[in-house]
């Protein structure tokens, strides 16, 4: 073993608070009560006015845990998705004092792992997954495990920061569900409606019951769906002046209001490439692509689409602007499209100006 000689100066040979952090975090959080953070021991030795390293942590959420990793560390800990799991990874969390917690949106799995960090104080951010995956190939990392995937989430967290949103109210969760719920007994019935033609007999008049009882789902659904809009003053405004366009109907309207709250917020520009109907040059060199939508909330296209449908006929903004663009040679599917983006730029100056439907205003 080399021996250091002791000297009047001081010597330093490795970064100490880096190993001794990763060792507390990651090998010992039973471990952590009554034991003040590496990083705020480090700061007493520093002084209070010194720079400390940003900490980015990453969670792969699944069903069965809770998977753990620090940007820039190889180091990996693992909690269970429960009650106890969440409550240990918290105070893992509280104790080390991150930056930012990345986590993936994985279709509501994550929620009560995010309550508990907001809770606690601790910020979070939930991702798209697409970025994620985007991330992990623009960097080479083409594997995927738990443990991979809670390391890219750090690292995205550091080289992308992503800015922290508040968490949807109580209120504003079961909206959410309930219009996820319309769109699933929607998706169930047509589902069903196919396999009509494929099937005879007992399993026929099965399939048949099916659909009418989950036909009286879908209806008691929007019926709830409209008490929930009635019940808050502030939603109830908002649908009336949405339902004041032609063409927007109750579905469009809760839809808006649950899953677009930044309708009103964004310029015309930022809010079509939010939802996915703004179109994006495809060009290289001298190639010379058409340009194309994709993107953006696949939970609002398509009622956005169904109204846009119903307000090129019965709109009178809407139908001229659809007749102009089949009239220069536009196929229809293309101008219903730039009718759905016309439609949402019109409820977002609605919204910004707090002003029901006229029609000199959208002319």
């Amino acid at each position: 073993m080399r021996e250091v000689r002791q000297t009047d100066r001081l010597l330093v040979t490795r970064r100490p608070w880096r190993s001794e952090c990763r060792r507390t975090f990651l090998n010992e959080p039973e471990q952590l009560s009554g034991q003040l953070s590496p990083h705020l021991q480090e700061r007493d030795k520093r002084g209070k006015g010194a720079q400390l390293a940003k900490l980015y942590v990453g969670v792969d959420v699944s069903k069965a845990s809770l998977d753990m990793a620090i940007q820039g560390s190889k180091e990996f800990r693992s909690f269970p998705n429960d009650a106890l799991g969440i409550s240990r990874a918290v105070e893992v969390l509280h104790k080390t004092e991150p930056q930012m917690v990345v986590l993936e949106a994985t279709g509501g799995i994550e929620m009560a792992f995010v309550g508990s960090l907001v809770a606690a104080g601790i910020p979070v951010v939930v991702v798209n997954p697409r970025q994620i995956r985007d991330f992990a190939k623009a960097t080479g990392r083409l594997a995927k495990t738990d443990k991979l995937d809670a390391g890219i989430l750090a690292d995205f967290g550091a080289k992308v920061n992503p800015s922290v949103r508040p968490l949807p109210d109580v209120e504003l969760q079961k909206l959410r569900t309930l219009i996820a719920r319309r769109r699933q007994l929607q998706e169930m019935i047509t589902a069903e409606r196919n396999r009509l033609s494929s099937v005879a007999g007992v399993v026929r008049e099965r399939v048949k019951a099916h659909i009418i009882w989950m036909q009286g789902e879908l209806k008691q659904t929007d019926d709830d769906l409209s008490d929930s809009l009635k019940q808050s003053a502030i939603w109830k405004q908002k649908d009336e002046l949405l339902r004041s366009v032609p063409g927007v109907g109750p579905v469009l309207s809760a839809t808006l209001i649950a899953d677009l709250p930044e309708l009103g917020r964004l310029n015309r520009k930022e809010i079509a490439a939010l939802v996915g109907v703004a179109p994006f040059n495809h060009d290289s060199g001298t190639l010379h692509h058409k340009r194309r939508v994709w993107g953006g909330r696949t939970s609002v296209r398509p009622s956005l689409y169904m109204a846009a449908l119903v307000a090129s006929r019965h709109n009178l903004v809407i139908e001229a602007f659809y007749k102009r663009l089949c009239a220069k040679g536009k196929p229809k599917k293309v101008a219903l499209t730039a009718c759905m983006r016309k439609l949402l730029t019109i409820l977002n100056a609605m919204f910004k100006s707090n002003r029901p439907w006229e029609y000199e205003m959208a002319a």
